[in-house]
């Protein structure tokens, strides 16, 4: 058997721990299945002293990741700290410019410097691999890079961030209204030292912006990323969704088209009876759909110890395997830079609005639809509890319209005189 690949390991957080356990508890497996024993050289965190409930006596520790980095006993950096820049950023560029082989979990890191991070790695001859930066335990990565490398790739969709859809599930099965549902899962740790990383869809459109690179052969251009959060998503609109057969998803789309890359990461109206439609809790889902193999759901967990680590992991076997691929698929210098381009796709649209409750309201609101080129599939007012008596909440659903002439219409309506706060317009995406 051949010599041990020799781990470095910076970040000992829920992650790292997870890889720990892994090494220690797999050892004779992933020796047999790599064709040679993977050990843990070198550690680094911050806090020496914090009990991480793992036996760390055997691996020398490094205060400072940089140092780790550069050590001579290591041939793998393994980044799990997170953040887009400072000792994330740093050490990784140094461990590349040292010859080490380097994984990360970092999707942020890769999203903003993913090709400079890239073409450094190829130049110096070292993997780069991230199978956990995406999507937690789904090998997606593998999927793109691999599995699908003969395909053409038509599309990339998929739920991508836990939290958002443990939240609109727990509205839609609960009931609660957002604010509540969100408090609760800041109260379970769901949610990231900054919620607007993950309620904002940040995180997911940072996952879905690599995702893109990969799938059409270009650099990873997470500025031009469409990006909506769920924070205005009502349980009102889950149910009214959902007595018409759908479910609100935080849904990522990206698709090359004839005017270049669209990239989307907004509240989408799916079917329910569909996969993405039936995606319940942390779990998420990635739908890939290739040119000849047609479409592939990829259906697991998008975080937490054992299924992230193992994705880490998964990328330190390659490595003891002798498997290089390029970081994105194809050679960096060889990555196209993105036209970005709006969503033009045209779709049916769920609109929700409040209305004055008088006579010609609603024709006045179909002639600002007509006037857009958007005409009428369905059409219902509704009476709910609570509601003023002089207003009325009307729900429309336009058959398929572009997303530019929805924009145009909702804007209209302010002029009309009828409207009562801002109206809702929510994508409904056949899958």
């Amino acid at each position: 058997m051949s010599a041990p690949l020799r781990l470095g390991l910076a970040g000992l957080g829920t992650v790292g721990i997870g890889v720990v356990r892994i090494v220690q508890a797999q050892a004779d497996l992933i020796a047999t299945r790599s064709g040679r024993p993977v050990t843990i050289t070198a550690v680094s965190a911050r806090d020496r002293t914090k009990n991480r409930d793992a036996d760390l006596s055997a691996y020398t520790w490094e205060t400072d990741p940089v140092a780790l980095a550069t050590r001579e006993d290591i041939d793998v950096f393994i980044e799990v700290m997170g953040g887009h820049d400072g000792p994330a950023r740093h050490a990784t560029e140094v461990a590349i410019a040292s010859g080490k082989h380097v994984v990360t979990a970092n999707k942020a890191l890769l999203a903003h410097h993913g090709q400079v991070l890239a073409e450094a790695a190829e130049r110096q001859g070292v993997a780069l691999r991230f199978e956990a930066a995406v999507a937690g335990g789904i090998p997606v990565i593998k999927a793109l890079t691999e599995g699908l490398a003969a395909n053409r790739i038509k599309r990339v969709m998929g739920v991508m961030n836990g939290t958002c859809n443990y939240i609109l599930t727990r509205m839609q099965s609960a009931g609660l209204p957002y604010e509540t549902v969100f408090e609760e899962a800041r109260q379970l740790g769901y949610l990231e030292a900054d919620p607007n990383l993950d309620v904002g869809g940040i995180d997911a459109g940072h996952k879905l912006s690599i995702l893109a690179a990969i799938a059409f052969g270009t650099r990873v251009s997470f500025d031009a990323v469409e990006l909506e959060g769920i924070g205005n998503v009502s349980v009102d609109d889950i149910r009214l969704a959902e007595d018409m057969g759908y479910r609100i998803k935080l849904l990522g789309v990206a698709q090359m088209t004839g005017r270049g890359l669209e990239q989307r990461m907004t509240p989408c109206l799916v079917p329910a009876d569909s996969p993405l439609g039936q995606l319940q809790g942390g779990t998420n889902m990635v739908v890939l759909e290739g040119d000849s193999v047609g479409q592939i759901v990829l259906r697991g967990p998008g975080a937490g110890m054992g299924p992230t680590a193992s994705a880490v992991m998964a990328d330190v076997i390659d490595i003891a395997r002798g498997i290089r691929v390029p970081t994105f698929g194809i050679p960096a210098s060889d990555l196209a830079q993105p036209k970005a381009a709006t969503s033009a796709t045209p779709a049916p649209y769920y609109l929700r609005m409040t209305l004055l409750d008088k006579p010609g309201a609603l024709a006045k609101i179909a002639t600002s639809l007509g006037d857009a080129g958007i005409s009428i599939d369905q059409m219902r007012q509704l009476h709910r509890p609570g509601d003023r008596a002089e207003d009325a909440v009307v729900l429309i659903v336009t058959h398929k319209a572009a997303p530019a002439d929805i924009t145009h219409a909702t804007a209209s309506f302010a002029t009309t005189g009828v409207l009562v706060g801002k109206p809702v317009a929510i994508r409904i995406e056949e899958v």
